[in-house]
């Protein structure tokens, strides 16, 4: 069977493991994307802080994804949670170190003109300190999604949702008529979602990255 007639037998399938894997890795990166920036505002004044964040969630990427997932089984079960919790966790280190860096590179001239007109902390942060680091924190944040979209792939030895499966079916049965196609459609989907997720980045950055900034 040639590869463009699997995939027009497959493609309810294929589309249904790509629905998926577009679900899995929008969720985990709204949950990374959170909990980075957060760790980002809370750490990046003080240089030991911001750099223990930075150290601890590079750590996290040593451990290969395999592993993580293998460790997490016996504590969470099969499928979407052990993948949920990977993918959050290794999607952590580009919006953090993105976040510090680009909060701790805002001009302190402009914050302290923000106290000079009675801004509170918060509203520093928020109106002048956020929106000035964001450029670098949009590009953690695509970053973070390329990674993820690859080793969300991984999930599907854990029984989890995306094109992995497909990857994986074809692995399992290699020598079969099919096994061939299984892999290419699986890693050339993967392939596609990451581009047009990107493309969703560049778009997302012109409409809120100001053009003064961005020049």
């Amino acid at each position: 069977m040639s590869f463009l007639t699997y995939l027009s037998d497959q493609h309810q399938q294929l589309l249904t493991d790509a629905l998926q894997h577009v679900s899995a890795v929008f969720q985990c990166m709204v949950i990374a994307t959170a909990l980075g920036i957060l760790i980002g505002v809370l750490t990046y004044r003080s240089p030991w802080a911001g750099n223990l964040a930075i150290l601890s969630t590079a750590s996290l990427l040593t451990i290969p994804s395999l592993a993580a997932i293998g460790l997490l089984i016996p504590l969470v079960g099969l499928g979407v949670a052990p993948t949920v919790i990977t993918l959050t966790l290794y999607g952590l280190l580009p919006i953090v170190r993105n976040s510090v860096v680009g909060l701790r590179g805002v001009d302190p001239a402009l914050v302290d003109a923000a106290t000079g007109i009675g801004m509170s902390r918060a509203a520093r942060m928020l109106r002048v300190e956020l929106p000035l680091a964001w450029p670098p924190i949009l590009t953690g944040i695509r970053v973070s999604t390329q990674m993820l979209m690859g080793i969300a792939a991984i999930a599907a030895y854990a029984s989890g949702p995306g094109l992995g499966n497909e990857i994986f079916r074809g692995i399992a049965s290699l020598g079969s008529a099919n096994a061939l196609n299984q892999v290419l459609a699986g890693t050339i989907g993967i392939v596609i979602l990451a581009l047009l997720f990107d493309a969703a980045y560049v778009l997302l950055g012109r409409l809120t990255i100001p053009r003064g900034i961005r020049a």
